[in-house]
């Protein structure tokens, strides 16, 4: 089941940031999240913005994740590529982490975030090779390249609702 993230969730997804942050670091990719990101109050942020969701199995938080509506500022500019429609209103997830007791938790993030919006875009950091695998394995095209906030590079990708034509 998929609901909003609450204040209250709050312990247990902070548990489920650190899991994945770990198992970031002990598959090559120490840098993307480091050791305190995102931070507690980004997540109070999207708790009360209504833009953090958690996916619940037999009463368990699985997993945590940022699914936004709208243009992203970061997606603005796309380099190396080009984004397979430009012109559908879209949603992102961003911040999507496992509590790792599930198989399958991630890809069924993926179909709910797509089964509300025409056009589903997500970016991963170059050392993310777990998530670029998720993306692809779930019908997602790498696009090229964007930059976030600090201006370090990630990878975009992007894939279409299955009534929605390529550009």
């Amino acid at each position: 089941m998929f609901r909003g993230a609450v204040r209250g969730d709050l312990p247990q997804i902070l548990k489920i940031y650190d899991h994945a942050r770990a198992a970031m670091k002990g598959s090559g990719n120490p840098t993307q999240w480091g050791d305190n990101y995102p931070p507690q109050e980004m997540l109070e942020e999207d708790i009360d913005s209504n833009r953090l969701f958690v996916y619940v199995v037999n009463g368990q938080i699985e997993a945590v994740f940022a699914f936004i509506l709208g243009a992203d500022p970061t997606y603005a500019v796309i380099e190396d590529g080009r984004w397979l429609n430009d012109t559908l209103p879209y949603g992102t997830v961003h911040r999507l982490a496992s509590a790792g007791r599930q198989k399958g938790v991630a890809s069924a993030v993926l179909e709910w975030s797509l089964e509300h919006c025409q056009s589903l875009r997500a970016d991963t950091h170059a050392d993310n090779k777990i998530m670029q695998h998720l993306l692809e394995k779930n019908g997602f095209t790498r696009c090229g390249i964007i930059h976030v906030r600090d201006g370090s590079p990630r990878y975009a990708y992007q894939k279409l609702a299955a009534t929605q034509p390529l550009e």
